[in-house]
């Protein structure tokens, strides 16, 4: 059927169309499963306050995140008057842009991505590191001494813990002896990286909890010393573009930390009675339970506390890690390409 549908298109029309229906296939449940996932974070933090979260629209609450995407698509759009308003505007873009192109090179599943490059890890930390200019301009263009202020402590704490990110793929890289996303997975068939490296994968959650910016980690955002910070100017759909790029930037950083250190699609203990993209999304919201655990137990660090923390434990440790990682490899005759 699908050979009689392409034989009715020009074969570079028909790539196109088909490149286009697997972008669409990727999008849409993302961005309902990010929906869901701010709705699942609302009731877990609601159960470990002792508190119901939300439980009014729709049953059980499971409307409430479409009504939230209705307020913020009608609520009037403020812009700054002292504002650069081409600039302000485009900043949430770029935020919300980048958060969506990582998702090109993540396998969901055997053969199940849209573009498995030689190259993915790449791939994925070039253009993630992208994120700290929609936040840097957005903090500029409010034209607002709390918004800029906010943006400096974000770009500082992200290019922080992406230096601790960088080192701990390095040693994720080595083991498997590949930048394939796919091969990676398929090297952890024998044991998942996550034992070898169980603190680099610790290391790996609290990174990604500084590089969303999330809690203990939100300083670019805490209310009592910057009034919201980067995004204090924003409202409507560019301050919801922002939300739904730091949602799915958290989305991300499950998806790789499955991919690089729970074995991504394969199933635990040999149980393969479910598909692998059912256990690549089970690990994902594992990584997600532990991300609002986190929110909900954890006080916010100091800045200074914060910086610490990336430069003088982070950055050493995984850099020895690197090292150990390397030299154990070489000592047993397993490092990749070695005779």
């Amino acid at each position: 059927m699908l050979d009689l549908v392409a034989a009715q298109f020009p074969p570079v029309l028909w790539t196109l169309i088909v490149i286009v229906a697997k972008i669409v296939v990727i999008i849409l449940p993302l961005l309902v499963v990010m929906a869901y996932l701010v709705y699942a974070e609302r009731k877990v933090i609601g159960s470990m306050h002792l508190r119901k979260g939300p439980n009014v629209v729709g049953p059980l609450g499971l409307l409430q995140p479409f009504a939230d995407g209705v307020k913020l698509f009608f609520k009037e759009t403020v812009l700054p008057t002292s504002a650069n308003r081409g600039i302000y505007l485009f900043a949430p873009m770029i935020t919300f842009i980048v958060a969506l192109v990582v998702w090109a090179v993540i396998p969901f599943g055997d053969g199940l991505v849209l573009a498995d490059i030689n190259v993915g890890i790449l791939y994925v930390f070039a253009v993630s590191s992208l994120g700290v200019y929609g936040v840097v301009m957005a903090g500029w263009a409010s034209n607002s001494r709390y918004a800029f202020l906010g943006a400096l402590r974000s770009a500082a704490q992200m290019v922080s813990y992406e230096v601790s990110i960088g080192l701990i793929l390095v040693s994720v890289l080595v083991t498997a002896g590949s930048l394939n996303l796919s091969a990676i997975v398929r090297a952890q068939e024998e044991m998942w990286f996550v034992l070898p490296h169980l603190p680099l994968f610790v290391l790996f959650i609290a990174s990604g909890l500084a590089e969303t910016n999330r809690s203990p980690f939100d300083l670019p955002e805490c209310e009592s010393e910057l009034v919201a910070g980067y995004n204090v100017e924003y409202s409507a759909m560019p301050f919801a573009l922002f939300y739904l790029g730091e949602y799915i930037n958290m989305l991300v950083v499950g998806a790789m930390t499955s991919v690089l250190f729970l074995g991504g699609w394969l199933a635990p203990f040999g149980w393969t009675f479910l598909p692998g993209p059912v256990w690549f999304f089970a690990k994902v919201c594992l990584v997600m339970f532990i991300f609002i655990w986190v929110r909900a137990t954890f006080p916010r660090y100091r800045y200074d506390q914060l910086m610490r923390l990336g430069w003088k434990v982070f950055l050493p440790f995984s850099l020895i890690w690197v090292v150990l990682t390397a030299g154990t490899l070489t000592a047993l005759g397993r490092l990749p390409g070695q005779g």
